[in-house]
């Protein structure tokens, strides 16, 4: 029994540090341990396992400005699979009927309905929200992860940053980055009356993640 129960925490510990790496980015052993609550030799050992499983990597060494360089765990491909890309294979196959039959045109009309309807189903959502942008940020996040995006929102000298650290349509926007684009319309059209949206970071231009910058308008400030 013993047994059965040190595995399933050695597995929760395991998944805490996959989950921390795919949100933070790459962490030394020191922060993980702090973030875990258990020693650097505990995570070690935890980064050794996952490391023969093929779901971490060591970075090159960061030079800091004191000390001696740190190494850095970062996941690799494997590990970023295993975070779910939603009816990856679905998606895929339906886009490439839709481009060979009705061509690309079409299917950029199609895309650009189903974010239409997104638009709408957002909206209804944020009218709870009212004029209150930071609220209406939280909110949007909230909606954004129940989507499987793993969003957050961090708050930014002259405005916010709104961040997806997965985004579980990343197949299908590989294939079709109108998906993207139509992404990028509705958060500007979302957040017109009250803040200018630009991307920051983009997984498809080799970014870990995807992430917006958010900054109020002018008008909505005075």
């Amino acid at each position: 029994m013993a047994d059965i129960s040190d595995e399933m925490e050695n597995n929760n510990k395991q998944s805490q540090i996959l989950q921390r790496l795919k949100i933070r980015g790459p962490q030394s052993v020191r922060i993980l341990a702090s973030h875990l609550g258990i020693t650097t030799m505990g995570v070690r050992q935890h980064l050794a396992v996952m490391e023969n499983q093929g779901l971490v990597k060591q970075t090159r060494e960061a030079r800091q400005n004191r000390g001696r360089p740190v190494h850095l765990w970062t996941l690799s491909g494997m590990g970023h699979a295993r975070f779910p890309d939603r009816h990856q294979s679905l998606s895929l196959d339906l886009i490439e009927a839709i481009d060979r039959t009705l061509g690309s045109d079409q299917l950029s009309s199609l895309i650009g309905v189903c974010g239409s309807q997104q638009l709408q189903h957002y909206s209804a959502l944020l009218e709870t929200a009212a004029d209150d942008l930071g609220e209406r940020l939280r909110l949007l996040a909230e909606l954004r992860t129940d989507d499987g995006f793993m969003a957050e929102i961090r708050l930014l000298p002259e405005g916010w940053l709104l961040i997806e650290n997965h985004c579980p349509l990343h197949a299908a926007a590989s294939r079709c980055p109108e998906f993207c684009d139509a992404e990028l319309n509705m958060l500007r059209t979302l957040l017109q009356q009250h803040a200018d949206v630009e991307r920051a970071d983009h997984l498809l231009a080799g970014a870990r993640r995807c992430a917006f910058k958010i900054t109020v308008k002018a008008a909505a400030q005075s």
